[in-house]
């Protein structure tokens, strides 16, 4: 695929960037590399490559919901400015 003045200029737009001439062309050459290179990976022969979804395996480790700290209120709420007997005492927001 050939990179044209167009595609960069809509590129630049897209990226929402200011390209000198100078750094037009630099990216057109570097998008034509990149191109040319993922076509050679598409020659590659992966049809006996299993389809994966991470580069690891991965599994999703779940542990027992254990509470450690307990009910501790009376220390909780020494540290409201204001406290009514279990609760905060906030402020009215409407």
């Amino acid at each position: 695929m050939q990179i044209t003045d167009e595609t960069i200029e809509y590129v630049g737009i897209l990226a929402k960037l200011e390209l000198s001439d100078e750094e037009k062309e630099q990216s057109k050459k570097d998008l034509s590399d990149m191109l040319d290179y993922v076509g050679k990976l598409n020659e590659l022969d992966t049809s006996d490559v299993q389809p994966m979804s991470h580069t690891f395996p991965i599994s999703n480790v779940m542990r027992e919901d254990v509470v450690t700290n307990g009910d501790d209120k009376e220390n909780m709420l020494k540290n409201a400015p204001e406290s009514n007997e279990d609760a905060y005492v906030v402020p009215n927001t409407f």
